[in-house]
């Protein structure tokens, strides 16, 4: 999992802007359960991503110019397909997130976490 990106101050509740150093800790706990949430949905949803092979001709021959080709067309889809999770999730959070965040700090401030 990666570190938490940068939030806008501005999109943080005020009782957290104005808050004690204790309050930050917590929303900052409670941001980063949202996130890796939001990671294993991200994750979940990209994996049934499949790239499409319609692409190929079947006359081909299979020589070794087009194996290549798809061979790294395979390597390059294989990244992509493994840095979109950790992507939309941070795009996601740097937004301000789905906004679970203020109920899981909320949950933890009345169990006096």
């Amino acid at each position: 999992m990666s570190a938490l990106p940068p939030i806008d101050q501005s999109l943080l509740p005020a009782e957290v802007r104005n808050g004690t150093a204790k309050d930050k800790q917590t929303y900052q706990a409670a941001l980063g359960f949202e996130r890796t949430l939001m990671d294993e949905l991200a994750k979940a949803m990209t994996a049934t991503a499949q790239p499409d092979d319609s692409n190929t001709d079947p006359s081909d021959d299979g020589g070794d110019d087009s194996t290549s080709s798809l061979d790294q067309q395979d390597a390059s889809t294989s990244m992509y397909m493994q840095m979109l999770p950790d992507q939309l999730t941070d795009g996601l959070m740097q937004g301000g997130g789905l906004g679970l965040a203020q109920n899981f700090y909320d949950a933890m401030k009345d169990s006096g976490q």
